[in-house]
């Protein structure tokens, strides 16, 4: 029985990911931004999971929260840094408030818990790290500047990461999800509060297509969260895991832009060296 450590499982992917790792038989640590919660789901899966409070945004909780899940439950052998925020809004408009409040949960988080966990996966030689970043994590989409710069931050680190740690028996997968029919646009969705209308047709038009797909968008949380465990399982995971038609269209698109960028730029490359 695997013990896996997933951060932000109060709804949508988290949630849906530790239900079907409960399922499976494995063991749950889920982590909680309200008593209310860890107390709720406590109670309901006694002797299946457990559940703590966790900031992601405060580094002395992420080294305590580790330690003591070690020190009460023995190992991690996955941890899945699935918590963080969404936000919108062009990169002019977004305040840098705004912008260190993103990178605090969906960057400094992730990999301050990475690095808290990493220490114990070193001792066993073994261990799975899944980050759940986005198809933006990939390709940038205008209004999403900030968002996507957060998840390409998570992407880089986690590639590097994975040459790091493979000699010592840990691997490291990406997930990269496109739009799912979670709560990630309703209601707790960020937005930049200065709007400027020069921006419309880009950024604020992201702005309304967000609202507008809330709830019917194309990815099934339960398939997404039997493919992650699916990956983990595997012999040989890959480095990245796209999730939903809409993330491989847009990556599939991204990584053509990047190869006609290069074979038009080809000349000039070859030729800014040394003779």
């Amino acid at each position: 029985m695997k013990n896996w450590f997933i951060t932000g499982i109060s709804s949508g992917l988290g949630k849906a990911l530790a239900e079907s790792v409960i399922e499976s038989g494995d063991f749950v640590i889920g982590t909680f931004r309200h008593q209310s919660q860890v107390n709720e789901f406590n109670t309901k899966y006694t002797g299946k999971a457990h559940s703590i409070l966790l900031d992601i945004t405060n580094e002395q909780d992420i080294e305590k929260s580790v330690s003591k899940i070690i020190s009460e439950f023995g190992k991690i052998d996955v941890l899945v840094n699935n918590a963080g925020i969404g936000f919108a809004g062009a990169v002019e408009e977004t305040s840098m408030k705004e912008v260190k409040d993103v990178f605090e949960a969906n960057f400094f988080g992730t990999l301050k818990i990475t690095q808290t966990v990493l220490p114990f996966m070193r001792n066993t030689k073994s261990g799975n790290i899944v980050q759940i970043s986005s198809h933006g994590g990939i390709k940038a989409f205008a209004g999403f500047g900030i968002y996507n710069a957060s998840k390409f931050a998570v992407e880089g680190f986690s590639e590097a990461l994975a040459q790091e740690v493979a000699p010592l028996g840990i691997m490291v997968s990406i997930v990269e999800p496109g739009p799912f029919r979670t709560k990630f646009a309703g209601n707790g969705f960020g937005l930049a509060k200065n709007e400027i209308e020069d921006y419309s047709e880009t950024a604020g038009a992201f702005r309304t297509k967000l609202k507008s797909v809330d709830g019917k968008q194309e990815g099934d949380p339960i398939k997404a969260s039997k493919a992650i465990i699916d990956l983990v399982n595997s012999e040989n995971p890959t480095l990245r895991l796209p999730l939903g038609k809409v993330a491989l269209m847009t990556i599939g698109m991204k990584l053509e832009s990047v190869k006609s960028d290069l074979e038009t730029n080809r000349k000039v490359a070859e030729n800014a060296v040394y003779e």
